[in-house]
């Protein structure tokens, strides 16, 4: 099924896991990876791959790569596209379980500031206790503000770096790196 028509359905069918208009544009996909290079990567919340399609692009080999997804045709789209990556069905913040500590990156497009709080701080939780020190945690919102409350990056001891908005993607787009303070 082409990438547009099944994220049309999916978004119609599960509006809630979807939570976005449109599939991400390649521009935010090359901004999200930009610098990656080699390592491993983790991604979650990667729907239909645009994302993947940018960290591939960055030199990612697929056998080094990690989808987190909770969508069941999502997966079986990303299996058969990306057959040497491991695509797993399931919940961002269970990573911890399913990844060995040591990854380069994490590039989320899963909608944080409209989770609960405590959905929240355990997918990112999750993020950092895979992430090798130094490593990067990578999101994008569409608002104007960071995805993460300044009081929830105090208490999980984060900086963030605000990265390009990206004005051709559907809305705009902001990204942002977050590190260990």
């Amino acid at each position: 099924m082409p990438e547009t028509l099944l994220f049309l359905r999916q978004l119609i069918t599960r509006p809630r896991q979807v939570s976005a208009i449109a599939p991400s544009s390649r521009g935010l996909a090359r901004a999200m990876a930009k610098g990656l290079g080699h390592g491993r990567v983790v991604e979650f919340g990667p729907g239909t791959g645009r994302l993947t399609e940018g960290i591939l692009a960055a030199g990612v080999r697929q056998e080094d790569l990690t989808l987190f997804e909770m969508n069941p045709e999502f997966v079986d789209h990303l299996r058969l596209r990306w057959p040497g990556a491991n695509v797993v069905l399931g919940g961002a913040e269970t990573a911890a379980a399913h990844v060995a500590p040591g990854v380069s990156a994490v590039i989320s497009g899963l909608p944080l500031l409209s989770m609960p709080v405590a959905v929240r701080k355990a997918i990112v939780g999750a993020a950092f206790a895979v992430l090798a020190p130094g490593g990067r945690y990578i999101q994008f919102t569409y608002g104007p503000n960071p995805p993460l409350p300044a009081t929830e990056m105090a208490e999980l001891g984060l900086t963030v770096e605000r990265g390009e908005k990206i004005w051709l993607n559907l809305p705009p787009a902001t990204v942002y790196r977050f590190r260990k303070a």
